[in-house]
């Protein structure tokens, strides 16, 4: 019976060590998507390549953080297909995914930083509360015009089983976003923006 005592006791005592332990916070995984890549150049101006900037800067992401989780679906100049993007998103379920763009038109006066979610999704509601959030962060970062949230049926909002939205970090076709868009400084400022913000998510 002593003995019985004893077990019991010890089991109540390693219980209690266990149970008194402080959980280790969560950690945030999120899926930074670089467009484009390969032959895709996606939008270009003269030898500049809608590729090559968001490479860029979702490089100099990955190298500031070190709170979350970062996953790229690429970090060199590699072709991926839509298929491909969120076959690797839908098999990490990441907190969030941020796809990185760089924006045209046929009106150069045209400029600004585009967010789009999918509103035929169930992460809408989500995914529209990151933006507006991560809105906030760039008005708050840069003096670049921000141009708001759109509604954007895109391949990659709709099929990822998680929140997603898309950066469109400026016009390539407008001098002014184009000289921001290639400026290193200024790319370290954007990575820094969204390293900020991605190290704050809970």
């Amino acid at each position: 019976m002593k003995n019985l005592k004893k077990v019991f006791l010890i089991i109540i005592i390693s219980f209690s060590f266990i149970s008194s332990k402080p959980l280790e916070p969560k950690k945030i995984n999120i899926v930074i998507d670089a467009s484009h890549g390969g032959n895709d150049f996606g939008v270009i101006s003269n030898s500049i390549t809608e590729k090559q900037i968001v490479e860029q800067v979702t490089n100099k992401i990955k190298s500031l953080n070190s709170n979350v989780v970062i996953h790229l679906t690429r970090s060199d100049d590699t072709f991926l297909s839509y298929e491909e993007r969120t076959d690797f998103i839908n098999k990490i379920k990441p907190d969030l995914v941020l796809s990185l763009h760089v924006n045209s038109s046929l009106n150069n006066k045209t400029s600004g930083l585009e967010f789009y979610v999918a509103k035929e999704t169930e992460f809408f509601e989500k995914s529209n509360e990151i933006a507006g959030k991560l809105q906030d962060k760039f008005s708050k970062d840069t003096n670049l015009k921000i141009s708001g949230i759109k509604n954007g049926p895109f391949y990659i909002l709709k099929r990822s089983d998680v929140p997603a939205v898309i950066v469109e970090l400026g016009y390539l076709t407008n001098e002014n976003d184009k000289k921001y868009l290639i400026d290193d400084k200024e790319q370290n400022k954007i990575a820094k923006s969204i390293s900020e913000f991605i190290s704050e998510m809970k």
